[in-house]
């Protein structure tokens, strides 16, 4: 439950406040003065604060001051003025506060007001929190993926995550878009700015206008206060766009212009705002075909397409899957609490030859269901969903067929069997590794093997080799 404090000094404002709110859902505490509020904003975290602008002894001004000495520095504050004093209350935003309303006011008015000031708080909290995991878990070195295709494309994003070039991430869905954008801008220079990401097809048409740019107050009908746009939101930080070839053309235009001036109105002003915002566009349509069938403007499609970066799906670079099954055994391991389930050779065998339409997204789902439904046992191919039946594993050659001139016998001194099948397990593996040129990912997919199974095989045996894997 949402948490609400109000100080005000009227009695009657606070009660209508209170009763209100608490119908809609929200915890409310009230303080009658500011020395009172500072109090309750150093015992408790809060939401959202409701601040009365003019009170005796400890105003309004004085109190937004102070509050960024509590604990609920961040928490975003909503003025509380009469008409005469609006004036007070624009400079109080210049000091912090998230919006004001003017007394006598609107309840419906008063919710909206604060249903967005803790929107727009969720989404800097959790900007916050992403820049103190992300930066860490976006590091080049700590990412999955071995594959030449994944390579390369890391090498990219390495060259040009500190500049401000506009880029079009492409590739089919599951891919792994949003990550590739979220990995070029904790990588900028823009880090500890805001990471705003926007789906183009999840939002209405007539919406999507407003979420961009943003309105005014009674730029159209359930206008009822000013809305900051995503662009504003990612100033000096990045915007990513998500689906864009779902971009209505009208949308196109507008965007095109803000592209090349870095510039635009909220929809209902004609005071134009500047932004210095860095976009990222990704989408799994083939939007050069989209230009030339006039889907898509050729213009926009340019001025996106500055630095192209594609995302190859996961059927296409198979030597990643023992990589990233590892990693997907750990992550929701531990955030689930749960024993890794364990993936015989067999099963790997299966996914190493299943073609993963949904990409690493499907991957990483069914791991977690895995992790879910048989934590800490041996997965079997009953506890695969029925997709994964019907397949073949690829059929491996036997050592002896590997090395048919090579006939093995039994001598009457007998044979040292162990001895003899740790020096064939040596020679395999060894081939192996020079076949793949020392990629072990790839290595342990010809012999029908595990990565890790792979490592801790070549550790025993004390075999070593130059290429990185």
């Amino acid at each position: 439950m949402k948490r609400v404090l109000v100080i005000d000094d009227d009695s009657a404002v606070r009660d209508i406040l209170q009763d209100f709110l608490t119908l809609e859902g929200y915890m409310v505490n009230l303080a009658s003065d500011g020395a009172m509020g500072i109090d309750a904003l150093n015992s408790d975290n809060y939401d959202v604060i409701l601040l009365d602008l003019v009170m005796p002894n400890m105003g309004g001004i004085d109190v937004l001051k102070g509050i960024k000495e509590t604990r609920n520095a961040d928490t975003p504050c909503v003025i509380l003025t009469a008409h005469g004093t609006v004036q007070n209350a624009v400079e109080a935003m210049k000091l912090g506060a998230f919006d004001y309303v003017t007394k006598p006011f609107r309840l419906d008015e008063v919710k909206l007001i604060v249903d967005r000031a803790i929107e727009v708080s969720k989404i800097k909290k959790e900007n916050v929190r992403l820049k103190r995991e992300l930066k860490k878990r976006y590091e080049f070195h700590g990412l999955i993926g071995s594959s030449p295709e994944m390579q390369d494309v890391y090498s990219l994003i390495e060259k040009i995550a500190d500049t401000d070039s506009t880029i079009l991430i492409t590739g089919d869905s599951g891919t792994g878009k949003e990550l590739a954008a979220k990995i070029t801008h904790y990588n900028s220079s823009r880090s500890e700015r805001n990471f705003v990401p926007l789906n183009c097809a999840a939002i209405p048409k007539d919406l999507l206008e407003s979420e961009l740019f943003g309105h005014e107050r009674g730029a159209f009908t359930g206008a009822v206060t000013t809305r900051i746009g995503r662009f504003e939101l990612a100033n000096n930080g990045t915007l990513f766009l998500d689906e864009i070839g779902e971009l209505d053309p009208s949308l196109q235009v507008k965007l095109l212009r803000v592209l090349q001036e870095r510039e635009f109105e909220r929809i209902g002003s004609t005071k134009t705002i500047k932004v210095d915002v860095r976009i990222i566009a990704a989408t799994n349509k083939d939007l050069e075909r989209h230009t030339k069938e006039g889907r898509f403007r050729a213009d926009l499609f340019y001025r996106l397409n500055v630095i192209p970066i594609h995302l190859p799906p996961l059927k296409g670079r198979q030597e990643d899957i023992p990589l990233l099954v590892e990693h997907f055994l750990k992550k929701h391991s531990k955030s689930k609490k749960r024993p890794q389930p364990k993936i015989t050779d067999r099963i790997m065998d299966v996914f190493m030859n299943y073609q993963w339409p949904g990409n690493v997204r499907e991957l990483e789902n069914l791991i977690e269901r895995l992790t879910i439904l048989n934590p800490g046992e041996t997965v079997d191919i009953t506890d695969l969903p029925k997709r994964f039946h019907g397949i073949v594993p690829a059929k491996k050659v036997s050592a002896s067929k590997a090395n048919p001139s090579e006939e093995l016998s039994v001598s009457p001194e007998g044979v040292d069997l162990n001895g003899v099948i740790d020096d064939i397990e040596r020679k395999l593996i060894v081939q192996a590794l020079q076949l793949s040129k020392g990629v072990k990912s790839k290595a342990a997919s010809l012999l029908g093997l595990n990565r890790t199974t792979l490592v801790e095989k070549m550790k025993k045996k004390g075999i070593e080799v130059a290429s990185k894997n």
